[in-house]
């Protein structure tokens, strides 16, 4: 269906300048609002920072039940400021209780015990994400309908570009939610202002007001991977929470000596004074000002965020990160060692556990790719002659504890030290390049699961599988689903010609999730990075929708064929190959493993679409097996990342056969 209006060229020109504006505005709207509620959800609700893709399953479900409803008798999409409105309020209203018991998946944090139980909560926000993105993504699909479906594809990729181009830019900023708010409320605004009423005037207000009253709280302020709160206390110290979970404590250097004497025990254990050392997760500064007060030469300080960092700055008390000797990196650890050329006498990994996952798309934390054999084989070989690894946290299991004992064992090929120093599973583990580098009354007994690999980086899972939470969660999604399509969607059968879609959709989320978790490992598990590969995803999406609008295809099997080569080279190539790389090389051939499986996928995707009798159902198609992607995503606990190559191929091969049965593939 074409309207005439974008159709004609003559008078009617503006008119159809503006529906392509309209189009951008609200792809950019949809696009923004759900990267604004997988960050500000996770910030609220302690399980979303570590199952954020809880979120985009919501997302995907609501924006496909939206391009079902293309053709709808009501227009939902002006009900979707109240709706965001509703949900923001709830989970203001009524925080979640956690339940860490388990011993097969570990949480850290304290959490609070009080608030309505995750079975409660975690359905309500599904739901309400789900309808929040359905009437966006409705109010997108109205109009994605009046073009034809490759235009209406590239305009929707546009905005979904700028979208993320403008929430790069506030996480940049470091801005508070009242920024993401305010940039929502101005969409609505102008893209319901024909039809603007008091009841959505009321809402975008709430928006603002809730979002505002947050933002201007004493002492809060938000990192690119957190809501952080700092509260000074009575004897000196300063708490530091991050989504509202106790983090780190700033303390003098003389509290350290009486009240935590693990700080000091790697220069015990050697004996002398180091020269040069690494920390890796600084924060605030306690680790640095321990080292400075030891008397080392010089430290190398990196932590990954840089709101911490600033904290350290500007409360510390002994003020470390003021000292020459200091230098500062804001980037991820193991990123740091794969590019440093530098040798330590001392590297230490002091509690660098996060709070939040890498991604949306994947369950990967900030530090999975520092704790796996392949990293510490990297400290290894960035330690002097004599040199010393430490790392110490609150490990919570005993299993947790045996499992970095066995995997730096296996990487420098003697047992470590392992101290005890309290409650919660406080230890310390220790090795040195030579057995006898440091003095050790303590020896690792006994042997833990398995190390974690790059390939399998799940250190705190304690045995491959997919733990009970995530089994019951993605049951209940999908029956969930499947309710909510028929029941808000209508008949299923209006997506059985679509099948192959389905299918390109699910393997497609497969793609870019191995594509993130990918660069994650080569180039750090920071925002940036993954902000960035997001960006060339849809860059290689438009690229490919561009090339489509020009060329026909008149043999889809023959794109199938490449595509099927660049997943099976992509699949081939292992990532040590890449770690080998210098820089510049490593990112070229990445970009090329990566982008190229993705353009072709879209090349495919884009053919097929052109044809298309109804956009709104087969892009509705497509948006739900990207779901179903989702879902397949937690595969990965099983078989690992570069395992999900080979299911994305068996999805597209089951799209291939799909397509045989659809003769709208080849078109006129």
């Amino acid at each position: 269906m074409v309207d005439t209006a974008v159709a004609s060229p003559s008078a009617a020109e503006p008119t159809a300048h503006r529906v392509r504006l309209r189009l951008v505005g609200l792809s950019f709207l949809m696009l923004f609002a759900e990267l604004a509620l997988i960050r500000w959800l996770g910030s609220h609700v302690v399980y979303l920072s570590y199952f954020s893709n809880f979120v985009l399953l919501g997302s995907f479900l609501g924006i496909g039940i939206g391009f079902l409803r293309a053709h709808g008798k009501s227009d939902l999409f002006r009900y979707a400021p109240v709706a965001l409105a509703l949900l923001i309020a709830f989970v203001r209203i009524f925080p979640v209780e956690i339940d860490r018991s388990g011993a097969t998946l570990i949480f850290f944090g304290s959490f609070s015990r009080t608030g309505l139980p995750p079975w409660m909560t975690l359905p309500v926000i599904f739901v309400a994400v789900a309808l929040v993105m359905a009437m966006i993504a409705e109010g997108v699909a109205r109009t994605f309908v009046l073009f034809e479906p490759l235009e209406a594809y590239r305009l929707d990729i546009i905005g979904s570009i700028l979208g993320i181009a403008s929430f790069m830019v506030l996480a940049f900023l470091h801005a508070p939610p009242i920024a993401w708010g305010a940039v929502a409320a101005a969409l609505f605004v102008v893209l319901l202002s024909a039809g603007l009423r008091p009841l959505q005037v009321i809402a975008v207000l709430g928006l603002v007001v809730m979002l505002g009253s947050e933002s201007l709280m004493a002492g809060e302020s938000w990192s690119p991977y957190y809501r952080v709160s700092a509260r000074r206390l009575a004897d000196g110290q300063v708490d530091v929470n991050v989504n509202g979970i106790p983090h780190q404590r700033i303390a003098p250097l003389s509290h350290i000596r009486e009240e935590a004497p693990l700080y000091l025990a790697p220069y015990e254990l050697t004996g002398t004074a180091p020269g040069g050392v690494l920390i890796v997760g600084a924060g605030t500064g306690n680790d640095v000002a321990v080292a400075l007060a030891e008397g080392v030469d010089d430290v190398d300080a990196v932590e990954i965020d840089p709101r911490l960092h600033e904290l350290g700055v500007e409360l510390h008390p002994d003020r470390p990160y003021a000292d020459p000797r200091v230098r500062v990196t804001i980037d991820d650890g193991r990123a740091f060692l794969e590019r440093t050329a530098r040798r330590y006498d001392l590297i230490v990994f002091a509690l660098p556990d996060s709070l939040t996952l890498v991604s949306g798309q994947a369950q990967l934390r900030l530090e999975s790719y520092l704790f796996t054999i392949e990293a510490m084989q990297e400290a290894r070989d960035h330690l002097d002659a004599g040199g010393v690894f430490v790392m110490y946290n609150y490990y919570r299991e005993q299993w947790l504890i045996d499992r970095l004992a066995s995997t730096l064992e296996v990487a420098f090929g003697h047992q470590p030290c392992v101290l005890a120093a309290g409650p919660g599973r406080l230890a310390m583990l220790a090795i040195g390049l030579d057995e006898d580098a440091i003095r050790c009354a303590a020896p690792s007994t006994g042997s833990g699961p398995a190390p974690a690999t790059d390939d399998y980086p799940f250190l705190y899972l304690r045995a491959r599988g997919i733990p009970g939470p995530y089994l019951v969660a993605v049951l209940a999604i999908l029956a969930a689903s499947l309710v909510a399509v028929r029941a808000l969607g209508g008949p299923l059968r209006e997506m059985r010609g679509y099948l192959d879609l389905f299918f390109m959709g699910s393997a497609f989320l497969l793609l870019e999730t191995k594509s993130v978790v990918g660069f994650a490992l080569l180039f750090g598990t920071t925002w940036l990075v993954n902000a960035l590969v997001f960006a060339g995803i849809l860059l290689s999406v438009l690229a490919a929708v561009e090339l489509s609008r020009r060329l026909r295809v008149s043999r889809p099997q023959l794109l199938y064929a490449a595509l099927f080569v660049a997943l099976g080279v992509a699949w081939a190539v292992p990532p040590s190959f890449l770690l080998a790389l210098s820089v510049l090389p490593r990112f070229a051939v990445a970009v090329v493993l990566a982008f190229a499986p993705i353009f072709l996928a879209n090349l495919v995707f884009a053919q097929r679409f052109r044809d298309v009798e109804s956009s709104g159902v087969a892009f509705a198609a497509n948006l739900l097996g990207a779901m179903l992607g989702g879902v397949l995503e937690y595969g990965s606990l099983l078989v690992g990342y570069r395992g999900l190559v080979l299911i994305a191929a068996g999805l597209y091969a089951v799209a291939l056969a799909a397509s045989r049965r659809t003769p709208a593939l080849v078109g006129p």
